[in-house]
């Protein structure tokens, strides 16, 4: 018998795993006996994704652009077409901006909403068709940010995709009871990924500093996140649905 925060046998579809968070939750649930398929854009960070994983041999990457859907469609159908069975999905993939409110226009928001939110609904709605879904049911674990839940000056569009998907998957959650599949959402502060390193604040000593003090942990680390997926993946969350984990160092906290 496994244990049960084990994901030994299981099929896990991950999203924005070429890098940071996504790239950590491949190769923490490799580790964690899941058998991983590795979404992303550019083909060879893939690969260097795969190298870092447990038997690599086990696992695929799949080149996807999320942002098209007549490629998602071809994707996905091909996976459900060949018996894929996905027990389980991370939704990491997602970009972020620092911009004042005087500056935001419609074109500025649609690539966030498109990327961070969309995209993600879009594929999460193949990953929950019947022929891809075990009888056990699956788990749907969204990557949000603490920035859904609570407000931070030039964050408005970053907050609000990520609000959003705090909202939508207490909806699927609802509705996809009865499948038996789970949706859940998990909220890191910062974390040391490329993505936080490029952000305004990591070019100023001063201001990454402040960023630091927010988190009485400090700042996070991509497999801290990743170990909270492995637990809304695993069996031992089987009770647990709808809901928003905090991994933020404290951030929330203060």
């Amino acid at each position: 018998m496994n244990h049960p925060f084990s994901l030994q046998n299981k099929t896990i579809l991950i999203t924005g795993a070429s890098s940071g968070i996504g790239r950590s939750c491949s190769v923490e649930c490799s580790r964690a006996g899941a058998r991983v398929i590795a979404v992303g854009r550019n083909e060879e960070r893939l690969r260097e994704t795969l190298k870092e994983m447990k038997g690599p041999e086990e696992h695929r990457s799949l080149r996807m652009d999320l942002n098209d859907a007549e490629q998602v469609d071809q994707k996905m159908g091909a996976l459900e077409e060949e018996g894929v069975i996905l027990n389980g999905v991370i939704n990491c993939a997602g970009i972020s901006t620092t911009l004042p409110l005087r500056m935001i226009t419609p074109d500025k928001m649609a690539p966030f909403f498109e990327t961070n939110v969309s995209s993600a609904i879009y594929l999460t709605r193949w990953a929950t068709r019947r022929k891809m879904v075990p009888d056990s049911g699956s788990s749907i674990v969204f990557i949000s940010s603490v920035m859904g839940s609570v407000g931070e000056s030039g964050k408005t569009i970053y907050s609000m995709t990520k609000g959003a998907l705090l909202a939508a998957s207490r909806s699927m959650a609802v509705e996809l009871a009865s499948k038996n599949i789970r949706v859940n959402c998990i909220s890191p502060g910062v974390v040391e990924t490329p993505m936080s390193e490029s952000a305004v604040y990591s070019r100023n000593e001063d201001a990454r500093q402040k960023i630091e003090a927010l988190h009485p942990l400090g700042l996070g680390k991509p497999e801290d996140v990743a170990n909270a997926t492995i637990y809304l993946l695993s069996d031992a969350s089987g009770w647990v649905t709808g809901t928003n984990l905090f991994v933020d160092g404290g951030y929330t906290a203060r």
